[in-house]
């Protein structure tokens, strides 16, 4: 099986993190920060409706799917860069082993 250089793992997995905490961080204030700002927020309005209620009722779910999307795009990506092959990993997953 071929070994991953332990720096390079460790910087695969600060990258990852960082940007999952990235993600969450956008996550919360688009679910949390709304609700702390509805007041000011209800000034405005999306699509006809006052925009905490709409980020409350369908946008910060819309957030959520996008930032689904956004993470699958950008851990491709990453993985890439770092040479971490999906079909080699289906291969490990199976319980194949690469020889290279």
């Amino acid at each position: 099986m071929k070994k991953i250089d332990k720096s390079v793992a460790d910087a695969y997995f600060r990258e990852k993190t960082r940007n999952i905490i990235i993600y969450l961080i956008i996550w919360f204030i688009v679910s949390f920060g709304v609700v702390l700002f509805a007041e000011p927020l209800s000034n405005f309005t999306f699509l006809g409706f006052p925009f905490h209620y709409y980020m409350g009722a369908q946008g910060s779910i819309l957030t959520f799917i996008i930032l689904l999307f956004v993470n699958a795009k950008v851990s491709d990506k990453i993985d890439q860069k770092y040479g971490i092959d999906e079909a080699q990993n289906e291969m490990l997953s199976a319980g194949k082993s690469l020889d290279h």
